[in-house]
């Protein structure tokens, strides 16, 4: 791994602990802001130097939303980066355990997952000397203070860092707004923060988000989401539909009394391209469609195609039965975290991993209508006019970002994947 000079901030982040600094009797360090600013992998070799130099034979808790996402994230970096300054490392998968040593000093650095309010009992009982929070914004709050709870030997210190969310979101009320009372250091990164990206890749990341996502991720700033969620989706977004496509798959937003909605995917030339649709609103029609009517319609959508997998939505269950029953597709129940993949929509959008074609009427006119909610508390999207959209996100989370799937593609750091 090679290390370019770092910058004042990630220098503060990396030696703020240490003997002489004039934060080294704080009790907590946050760091948060834009993507790619360097944060995490400095806050991940700060946290094991500051445990190794402090402690022997203690127990530290490094925590994610999940452990999967927080290996993805954090871990497979770190590793590296401490191995090549001297540091002794050996992962043990079936405990969740990270042994780092360091001349005579050795530490059980334990990998917690806190992704729902009953992950908090997943770290009771445990005693730690040390807890750093890898996206903290993502977890529970219940999960984050049953952690701080266990840091109960002397000298204990806590360490955080995340991307920014709406402002009335705990973390931020509860910790970054209240850090000098919490005996915290505060520090807010951008991306000039970290030397190692170049004025090209700044260009790039910053051309990946919009809106909302665009003050978060590119700004760093704490905002609330407001107006439409896709506000790049202008006429120039939607193209023409492919020819000779390579492979086919088809996403599902499954409604009785609210609209159905099936997306055909075809890939071409590594991209992925929302050919036609199927999209019915019983409202409308008069009428609604029993299960085996809207398979009907998936077998119409679909043609003598062969699908490779089909997503349909989680709740979905019975329809998802009548597609196993038919045996005629493969279907699995898609990821549904909306706001993630709100993200990762606008992401393979901009990109150009995904785009929609114009004959796709219905979703071209939800991308016109489909906003946040007005309630500046919370992120929301209204939910009217949002069954293509739902059905874009489900292909997007579950077929064209799984990573274990066939059709794979390597993503950008997710929020909170698991």
């Amino acid at each position: 791994m090679e290390f370019k000079t770092f910058s004042q901030k990630q220098l503060q982040a990396l030696s703020w602990w240490c003997p002489g600094s004039p934060y080294e009797n704080r009790d907590a360090v946050i760091c948060d802001g834009a993507v790619r600013s360097g944060k995490t992998l400095c806050l991940g070799i700060s946290f094991a130097a500051w445990a190794l130099c402090r402690f022997q034979n203690r127990s530290f808790a490094i925590c994610g939303k999940t452990i999967r996402s927080l290996k993805r994230n954090l871990i497979t970096t770190l590793l590296p980066a401490l191995q090549e300054a001297g540091f002794r490392c050996e992962m043990k998968a079936a405990e969740n355990r990270l042994d780092i040593s360091f001349e005579k000093h050795c530490n059980r650095f334990y990998l917690f997952g806190g992704r729902d309010e009953g992950s908090s009992a997943l770290i009771q009982g445990i005693t730690l000397s040390g807890v750093l929070f890898d996206e903290v914004a993502l977890m529970p709050r219940s999960f984050v203070e049953q952690a701080l709870a266990r840091c109960s030997v002397e000298g204990s210190k806590f360490w955080f860092n995340c991307n920014p969310e709406n402002p009335q979101h705990w973390f931020y009320r509860e910790w970054i707004k209240k850090a000098e009372p919490k005996n915290a250091l505060y520090l807010h990164f951008t991306m000039e923060d970290n030397p190692s990206l170049s004025p090209q890749i700044r260009a790039r990341y910053r051309g990946l988000y919009a809106g909302t996502f665009y003050e978060r991720f590119v700004l760093g700033k704490w905002v609330a989401a407001q107006g439409l969620v896709y506000p790049f989706m202008t006429d120039k977004m939607f193209c023409d539909v492919p020819k000779d496509c390579e492979s086919y798959a088809v996403s599902c937003d499954y409604g009785t009394v609210n609209p159905s909605s099936f997306g055909l995917w075809g890939k071409k030339d590594g991209v992925w391209y929302r050919m036609d649709e199927y999209y019915y609103d019983s409202r409308t029609a008069g009428s609604s469609r029993t299960d085996e009517e809207h398979y009907a319609g998936l077998e119409r959508l679909c043609g003598e195609r062969e699908i490779d997998r089909i997503a349909v939505d989680p709740s979905a269950a019975s329809f998802i039965e009548v597609i196993r029953r038919h045996g005629k597709y493969r279907v699995l129940p898609a990821q549904n975290e909306v706001l993630d993949g709100i993200r990762q929509v606008s992401v393979a959008l901009k990109q150009g991993d995904v785009r929609i074609c114009r004959n796709c009427a219905d979703a071209v006119r939800e991308f016109g209508l489909y906003r946040w909610n007005d309630d500046k508390s919370r992120d929301a999207p209204v939910k009217e006019n949002d069954h293509a959209m739902d059905d874009i996100r489900y292909f997007v989370t579950t077929l064209l970002r799984r990573e274990d799937a066939f059709f794979a593609i390597a993503a950008p750091r997710g929020r909170g994947e698991p």
